[in-house]
């Protein structure tokens, strides 16, 4: 291997010929600049080469540097990213929707954006800046000219978990900063770290300067007569006192610059800043352009009480929009759950009106490049997950703020032991001075986490002393258990081939004295801090103060136990999604089987709720509509019926709309007589239909049969219910019942043979069981691997042939065209261990309805009562109890 110093610089040299070409590099052109310096490097030697490239050194690469240098050009060069998609409200739509791109932009300097974007473009891909350009393009398009004389707009952009949202709205304050908004606040979340943070990175890519240093997007710059004036800074939130002393003798009339303020989401500050400018300014501040970015807007920002009293931090915001004759507001998240569900026609008097994004709402695109859910759970065969099964003992689900922690599960002891190999590896690849974070999420309270990092730091102290003592001796797993657990995990989950067991015990020897461990919630005391001079190594251990936005630097190992019934909470607190260019590879999450398949499950809902995006942008639906899609959508209704726990009403109506939707008993009854009748239930729908079938690939499917008799085998089935309404499992069957009854029409009806056991139905039909993977559960149930009954597009049978080939594995398109519903039968095999069955099976059912989220059909409604809420949403209740 050769020297880092030799790599980077050679590596640097290739990349800076790359940046030359205009537009999308050729196809194998960086294969192909790889073999021109190879070339050049064998016709004048290293020796000339280092000088030619001005370093001291290069000693020779080997073929496998070659590659990697390859490997991760291809990983910056060829990122692709294409723009957003958008949707606009009914009056938006009637306006001037081109006065930056079509006329302002063209004339305008631009300063802070060319800055922005020759700063960004030194480290982000080509195609990754474009993106952000255009996309903050058509943002501003949608935020309005802001010398107009009278406006105010509600806008909401979505992106994905640590995909890059802060660089994004970092370009739209430069753009709004240029087209002449002067005041710009920015949002940030409820904890100081955050706030901090965004206020670093908002200083790089705007302000230019940290306490008269220049940075980022400032540096070399001649003009700091441009430079923008901040009101916060890194360590200190907005306060009057100290806004009153650093603008004496300036105010909105005088300053030629934009003004800033980085705010935590605090109800105390956005008084102040109220109070401030009301004082400051008194009624002058209203005919100046203020722009509103509020970041993780769906948390604390959405009014959760009556609208008549609605919730401080809400009020405060629409406190301040007020004060601004030349307003818009764009909320920034990756969930979008709870800003949809703000009533869209909300209004009070002494506030204004509500947060919900009337004007448009703009989803981004994830780069290429971007470690998001979608790789991680479902396309990479799980290759980075690690299953956690011993934490019952030590960190078992639901326990209490007391809990006694009186020893640490040993799977988190390896995943340590894999964090400080990572660490020793990606010093190898040549990055010893990037920063290495592990990630603990194993509580949702600080006395428990606190007890935690007392156990981590007891375990890395054993482990940093055996290898220091050890580390460098030949015979050190000999010597030290500690080294030896160490070199099992290499050989566990590490590339031999790349590095010797040696090379990496030896650098680890050298850095694991500097691993450090940090506490992240409301007590902590060391606040965690990337330096710019040196490398962090941190073990951080935190919870709440880290699911919203924060951003963990280098983040290699998670190990992840907590609970929560909400898609968006769950997907916030995933903080390894991101960009993990050059380490990807060595990326593991640790966690239960029951939190993999929840992810799963919601990157499935997510992903379907994007189609329903694009085909209502594609249709000029309105943001009122596509709420109104999500609120109706299955996949929401457990989160809408626990969000409506605070509006104290007896029973509410809760509407359905099943059209374009499938859904699976991915969880089955374990009870010997319920498994008993559900496949006699198979056999007595078989029995009762004609005849004649169709056989399509072993399957067999019955066309046009009359709703009534599916309605008799749901009834007759027994669904696994923790709810009358069966949210918690995933299977509305109360929905899908009321569908059957109040839908006149007829169905098509599926019976799905796999590679299993023959099974025999009746004299006329047999077919092969479908083999799959049963987990056995504690409350008399058992639940399919990953919540997934049929496999392939299992929906396509009911199509035409031609159509089949059309869809392919679609399977939202082949819902799209179906004619008919379609009931989906199964007969399963379990593995062995499940032996209480009868004939050695499972019976399940899948019901896919025709139609997308454009379909003009009756919705299904259901009255959800009080009783329901206390049963269903005790984990809500537990969550609240949240003290981290």
């Amino acid at each position: 291997m050769s020297t880092i110093t030799g790599y980077l610089a050679i590596k640097e040299h290739i990349s800076n010929n790359l940046k030359k070409i205009d537009g999308i590099l050729p196809e194998n052109k960086i294969e192909e600049e790889v073999n021109n310096t190879k070339l050049v490097l064998a016709q004048i030697g290293y020796e000339m080469f280092a000088k030619v490239i001005s370093v001291e050194s290069l000693p020779e690469l080997e073929e496998d540097d070659w590659k990697r240098i390859i490997r991760e050009l291809e990983t910056h060069f060829d990122v692709k990213m294409e723009a957003g998609i958008l949707i606009q409200g009914a009056e938006q739509q009637e306006r001037d929707n081109t006065w930056w791109t079509g006329v302002e932009k063209q004339l305008n300097k631009k300063y802070y954006w060319e800055r922005y974007k020759n700063h960004i473009s030194t480290f982000l891909p080509t195609d990754v800046v474009r993106a952000i350009d255009t996309d903050t393009d058509i943002v501003m398009n949608n935020i309005e000219n802001p010398i107009v004389t009278h406006f105010s707009r509600y806008g909401m952009v979505v992106g994905h978990v640590q995909s890059g949202k802060t660089g994004n709205y970092s370009g739209l304050v430069c753009k709004a900063a240029d087209a002449g908004y002067k005041f710009i606040v920015v949002i940030a979340g409820g904890m100081n770290n955050l706030r901090n943070q965004t206020q670093e990175r908002l200083n790089d890519a705007f302000v230019g300067q940290t306490n008269g240093v220049q940075v980022g997007a400032g540096k070399g710059d001649s003009d700091k007569n441009l430079t923008p004036y901040s009101l916060t800074t890194v360590l200190r939130d907005f306060n009057r006192h100290d806004a009153d002393r650093a603008s004496q003798g300036i105010n909105f009339e005088t300053i030629s610059v934009p003004v800033l303020i980085v705010i935590k989401k605090n109800t105390s500050t956005l008084k102040s800043v109220i109070s401030w400018l009301e004082k400051q300014y008194k009624n002058k501040v209203a005919d100046h352009a203020m722009l509103v970015i509020d970041d993780e807007s769906d948390y604390a920002s959405v009014n959760t009480k009556d609208k008549e009293d609605p919730t401080a931090i809400n009020s405060g915001i629409r406190r301040l929009l007020n004060l601004f004759s030349r307003g818009a507001y764009v909320a920034y998240t990756a969930t979008p759950y709870a800003n949809i569900f703000i009533d869209h026609e909300a209004e009070n008097e002494n506030v204004g009106r509500d947060l919900f994004p009337k004007d448009f709402i703009y989803a981004l695109d994830a780069p290429t490049n971007y470690f998001g859910a979608r790789k991680i759970f479902l396309d990479t065969n799980g290759r980075h997950l690690i299953e956690v099964t011993d934490n019952n003992d030590d960190l078992p689900a639901g326990h209490i703020k007391d809990l006694e922690v009186t020893s640490i599960p040993n799977s988190l002891k390896e995943a340590i032991q894999v964090f400080l190999l990572n660490i020793a590896v990606r010093s190898l690849r040549g990055y010893a001075n990037s920063h290495n974070s592990m990630l603990v999420h194993a509580t949702r309270f600080t006395a428990v986490h606190q007890k935690i990092a007392i156990k981590i730091t007891n375990y890395l102290r054993s482990l940093q002393e055996d290898v220091i003592a050890f580390g460098k001796l030949s015979d050190a797993k000999i010597q030290s258990y500690n080294i030896q657990a160490l070199w099992n995990t290499y050989n566990q989950y590490f590339n031999q081939k790349e590095f010797s067991w040696e090379e990496v015990i030896s650098v680890l020897t050298d850095q694991v004295g500097l691993i450090l461990i940090r506490e992240v919630h409301q007590k902590t005391t060391v606040p965690l801090e990337y330096r710019k001079d040196i490398s962090t190594n941190a073990i951080v251990i935190g919870g709440t103060s880290l699911a919203r936005g924060y951003t963990l630097e280098g983040l290699s190992v998670s190990y992840f136990l907590r609970n929560t019934v909400f898609y968006d909470t769950l997907m916030q607190m995933g903080r390894w999604f991101g960009y993990r260019s050059g380490y990807e590879d060595l990326c593991k999450i640790y966690m239960p089987y029951d939190k993999i398949v929840d992810f799963a499950e919601i990157i499935t809902a997510t992903e379907e709720l994007l189609e329903d995006f694009q085909i209502m942008a594609e249709n000029n639906m309105t943001p009122e509509k596509f709420g109104l899609a999500i609120r109706q959508n299955p996949n929401s209704a457990l989160q809408i019926t626990a969000r409506n726990k605070q509006k104290n009403v007896r029973e509410f109506n809760y509407s359905m709309r099943l059209d374009g939707k499938a859904k699976e008993t991915s969880v089955l009854s374990s009870k010997a007589d319920e498994v008993a009748t559900n496949i006699e239930s198979i056999r007595q729908l078989v029995n009762s239909l004609p005849t004649g079938f169709d056989k399509i690939n072993n399957h067999f499917l019955w066309k046009d049969i009359d709703s009534q008799i599916v309605l008799g085998f749901l009834k007759n089935f027994v669904t696994f219910q923790n709810d009358p309404l069966g949210l918690t499992a995933r299977m509305p069957i109360s929905f899908i019942k009321k569908y059957v009854e109040e839908r006149v029409i007829n169905w098509d009806i599926a019976l799905y043979s796999g590679q299993g056991e023959i099974f025999t139905v009746n004299s006329n039909i047999s077919l092969r069981k479908e083999k799959r993977k049963i987990i056995t559960k504690a409350d008399n149930n058992y639940e399919l691997q990953n919540r997934q009954v049929s496999s392939g597009n299992a929906e396509s049978i009911s199509l035409e042939e031609s159509e089949r080939k059309v869809v392919g594995t679609n399977r939202i398109e082949a819902r799209r065209i179906m004619k008919r519903p379609l009931l989906m039968l199964h007969i399963i095999e379990p593995n062995p261990e499940i032996s209480s069955t009868t004939d050695n099976a499972l019976a399940a059912f899948g019901a896919s309805f025709p139609g997308d989220v454009l379909s003009d059909t009756e919705t299904i409604t259901l009255k959800i009562n009080t009783v329901y809420y206390n049963n269903l949403l005790k984990e809500v209740e537990e969550e609240n109890e949240s003290d981290d």
